[in-house]
């Protein structure tokens, strides 16, 4: 059976050694469209490829650029949960996507790449994610030299949840697992998870109650109707 029928939802494979463009851009916006459209249970990538050479970090203009961010942004929100797996050298659009994923499976042979533009590593969001979510030291080699992450480095740093040999089987697994989920009630979680990184106590005690005050009023509508 194919790895998109186990998984449920719209599947995407995405070439990182492209340069970012209105195609790459469409295209993620279409896998956003579509499973906001059809109410899948996931959303899932397959990552590769890096830019290299000359072909690192090109785009167009800023405005390319700023459009890939917002549907970069636009993923990470869906209201379902995100799966990737990635594999080789994984850099540019890849990277970014891979970041922005919430189950991640790497191969073995997997290398995380911010890529070069110039003579300085690419200042896109990737390194703003792999600084929040490494922390900056563990992050500074990478995003000031482009030191590659090795797959057993993402995986102990917790950028990668598992690391196989058949990724998309993973991956797959790892839906089963995750199908007991609600997906709205995901994001709401995935967002708290978010601004615990910069919100105080007091500013965040608002939304963390809200969310208990849903939580508990979806139980009582459940004990309600098995009543």
């Amino acid at each position: 059976m194919p790895v998109n029928v186990l998984l449920g939802g719209p599947v995407l494979h995405v070439d990182g050694r492209r340069e970012i463009s209105a195609e790459a851009t469409r295209a993620l916006s279409d896998l956003c469209d579509e499973a906001e459209a059809s109410g899948a249970d996931f959303a899932t990538l397959f990552l590769s490829g890096a830019p290299t050479g000359e072909e690192a970090a090109k785009a167009a203009d800023v405005a390319a650029v700023t459009k890939w961010e917002r549907a970069v942004r636009r993923f990470e929100r869906l209201r379902m949960p995100t799966l990737a797996a990635a594999g080789g050298d994984c850099g540019g659009t890849a990277l970014d996507l891979l970041l922005a994923s919430d189950i991640r499976v790497a191969s073995p042979d997997l290398r995380l790449l911010l890529s070069f533009q110039g003579q300085a590593t690419w200042p896109g969001m990737a390194g703003f994610r792999l600084v929040q979510q490494l922390g900056l030291a563990p992050a500074r080699r990478s995003v000031l030299f482009g030191v590659p992450i090795t797959a057993r480095e993402a995986l102990q740093r917790c950028l990668v949840d598992q690391v196989s040999t058949d990724p998309g089987r993973a991956l797959a697994a790892a839906a089963r697992l995750l199908r007991r989920l609600s997906g709205p009630e995901l994001a709401i979680r995935r967002q708290l998870a978010f601004d615990a990184q910069w919100m105080s106590f007091e500013d965040a005690l608002g939304p963390h109650l809200a969310a208990c005050d849903r939580a508990l009023r979806r139980t009582r509508t459940a004990d309600e109707v098995t009543a």
